[in-house]
């Protein structure tokens, strides 16, 4: 298969994988396995994780990007915790890991787009995420309160007011105290209450000035 048939067949969308590839191509796939580790040595490719791929962007005219590919490496999945929340400037430090939920087992997967976290929930703790606009894609993110529960969910250890002072929050107004309370009784975990709880108790300090912001 020549690279030009390769730009015919998938220039215009964000990635395509070794099905599709044999599939259209009608050649053997120990033969496309060997082109595709030929382009990608070349530039031409961008191995995303076995078996899918994207071409490069000088031959690619669809968008692809690293939160894109982040619910596309590993489904289902969403964004969520620091990455989100850096994302909604709810953090001050800008979070270059992708971290992402999902159903199903832990993950970490590298490609040339970047380094791509995925944290195991139950399935009744899936949920709290929605479609957003995202450099002229469409992306699968948490609400600003799930993402912030799903911190608080996978990192162990009791989230306490100095445990929550040094993470610097801020834009806290992007929350809902309500939405907030009503998603972690969905946990079902007596910690995620206590740490709502702290986060309120938190928020209504620094409001009225009786702790001292970090």
């Amino acid at each position: 298969m020549k690279f030009d048939q390769a730009i015919d067949l998938f220039g215009k969308v964000p990635w395509f994988d070794m099905a599709a590839l044999a599939q259209l191509s009608g050649e053997p796939k120990p033969l496309l396995r060997v082109q595709l580790h030929t382009w990608s040595k070349a530039g031409k490719v961008i191995p995303l994780r076995r078996g899918l791929y994207a071409l490069a962007d000088k031959f690619r005219h669809a968008t692809l990007h690293a939160p894109l590919a982040a619910n596309v490496l590993y489904a289902p999945s969403y964004l969520s915790g620091l990455w989100t929340l850096s994302f909604y400037g709810m953090i001050p430090e800008k979070t270059v890991v992708l971290t992402c939920v999902t159903t199903k087992s832990t993950q970490t997967v590298e490609n040339a787009l970047g380094r791509f976290e995925y944290h195991r929930v139950k399935p009744d703790a899936f949920f709290g995420f929605a479609a957003r606009e995202l450099d002229g894609a469409k992306v699968w993110l948490a609400d600003p309160e799930k993402a912030l529960l799903d911190l608080w969910h996978l990192a162990p250890g009791e989230w306490t007011v100095e445990r929550q002072r040094q993470m610097r929050f801020q834009s806290v107004d992007r929350i809902s105290l309500a939405r907030l309370h009503e998603y972690a009784a969905r946990f079902r975990s007596p910690r995620l209450v206590r740490a709502v709880a702290t986060w309120e108790q938190t928020m209504t300090e620094e409001a009225d000035g009786t702790v001292e912001v970090l």
